[in-house]
C-alpha cells in the first residue's frame, strides 16, 4: 500500500471544502479596513489612526480551557467560538481598548467539518457582535498529537487606544470603591476542576430544579463581553482600573490591576453567589480558599471608581440595568 498525506490521516481536500464553507461567515464580520479576503499568506487590515493623537495597539491571546471537553460532550460546538472571542475582547477592553482584529487557532486529531463550521459561526458572531473584524486563522489537523475527536482552540486580538485614555493602575486610591459586575456563570475559568467533579454523563446532564436546567447547559453560558459597558463607563466617568475575573479569581486578578503598595479588602458576603457555584462546591466538597482562586463567584468585572463619583455611576449602572454589587474598597 502506497503512502499518502490522506492515508497518515490529514485530508487536505477536506480542509480546503472546510475553509470555502466559512468564507462567507467570517467575511460577514469584515470592516472596511479589511484589505484582503481569506487565502493569502497573511491578513491585511489598514487600521485608522485619524482619531487618535497617540495611538496604542494592545493585543492579547487566550484559549476556554478545557470547557470544549464539555462541548464536545454535549455535542454543542457553536458557542465557545463567542466564548473565546469574548473573552479576548475583555481582556484588552480592561486596558480601554477598542477590539480591530481577531485571529483564532483550531486544532484537531480528525476534521469534522460540521462541528468545525459550528465553532466559527460562534467566532464569527462573537467578532460581529464586538465589531471586530475576523480576518484570518488556522486549521490544523494533527492525528497522532490528538485524539480523533479531540481538538484545542485559541485566539489573538488586537485593538486599539489613546495613550492618554488607558486604564492604568497608578489612578487607584485608597478608599476607592469596587464594583462588581454579574458574570454568565463560570465563563471560561474552573472547568478542569468541574469535569473532575462532574466525571460522568449522567451526572452532567443531571437535571437541577434550583438551576431550572441541566447542569450541563449552566456550564456552558457563554463568557458574556463586557466592552459595552466599559465603553460607556469610560466615556462619562473617569474610571480608575478595571479587572476581568478569569483564572486565579477575584483576588487574584483584581490585584494585577491596583498598586503594589495597595491593599484590597473584599467583602465576600455582599452578593448572591449563583447557584451554580453552591453546586459545585457542595457535590466536590471543596474548600472555599480553593472557590475563591478558581472561579469567579458571580462576578465577572470588577470596576474601581472613586467613592466620590459613587452615587452618580450607580445610577449610570441602574439606568442600563446592569447587574451590580458593591464588594470591597482599596485599602
Amino acid at each position: 500500500m502506497k503512502a499518502s498525506y490522506k492515508s497518515s490521516g490529514v485530508d487536505i481536500s477536506k480542509a480546503e471544502s472546510f475553509v470555502d464553507s466559512i468564507k462567507p461567515l467570517v467575511k460577514q464580520t469584515f470592516s472596511p479596513s479589511v484589505l484582503s479576503g481569506i487565502g493569502n499568506f497573511g491578513a491585511f487590515f489598514r487600521p485608522d489612526f485619524k482619531k487618535y493623537k497617540y495611538p496604542v495597539l494592545i493585543s492579547s491571546v487566550d484559549g476556554v480551557g478545557t470547557k470544549i471537553k464539555l462541548a464536545a460532550t454535549a455535542n454543542k460546538f457553536n458557542t465557545i467560538g463567542e466564548d473565546l472571542v469574548n473573552h479576548c475582547v475583555n481582556d484588552i477592553a480592561v486596558c480601554g481598548a477598542t477590539p480591530l482584529f481577531f485571529l483564532d487557532y483550531y486544532a484537531t486529531g480528525k476534521l469534522n467539518n460540521k462541528n468545525a463550521y459550528d465553532i466559527v459561526k460562534g467566532l464569527a458572531r462573537g467578532c460581529r457582535n464586538n465589531n471586530c473584524s475576523l480576518i484570518g486563522g488556522e486549521t490544523a489537523e494533527m492525528p497522532g498529537l490528538y485524539a480523533k475527536n479531540d481538538f484545542d482552540l485559541a485566539g489573538a486580538i488586537v485593538g486599539i487606544a489613546d495613550k492618554r485614555k488607558i486604564i492604568e493602575k497608578k489612578n487607584v486610591k485608597r478608599k476607592d470603591i469596587c464594583i462588581g459586575i454579574k458574570s454568565g456563570g463560570l465563563h471560561t475559568n474552573g472547568y478542569s476542576l468541574v469535569r473532575k467533579i462532574f466525571d460522568s454523563k449522567n451526572k452532567l446532564f443531571k437535571h437541577y430544579n434550583t438551576l431550572n436546567s441541566r447542569l450541563i447547559d449552566e456550564l456552558l453560558k457563554v463568557h458574556l463581553s463586557y466592552l459595552d459597558l466599559i465603553k460607556g463607563s469610560t466615556k462619562r466617568f473617569r474610571i480608575n482600573s478595571i479587572s476581568h475575573i478569569t483564572g486565579g479569581g477575584i483576588e487574584g486578578n483584581t490585584k494585577r490591576v491596583i498598586p503594589g503598595n495597595r491593599k484590597l479588602k473584599i467583602i465576600w458576603n455582599s452578593w448572591d453567589r449563583p447557584e451554580i457555584f453552591n453546586i459545585i462546591q457542595k457535590t466536590g466538597n471543596v474548600a472555599e480558599s480553593d472557590m475563591r482562586i478558581t472561579f469567579n463567584l458571580g462576578i465577572g468585572l470588577i470596576i474601581i471608581i472613586s467613592p466620590q463619583i459613587l452615587d452618580k455611576y450607580l445610577l449610570f449602572l441602574k439606568r442600563r440595568k446592569e447587574n451590580y454589587y458593591i464588594i470591597g474598597e482599596i485599602g
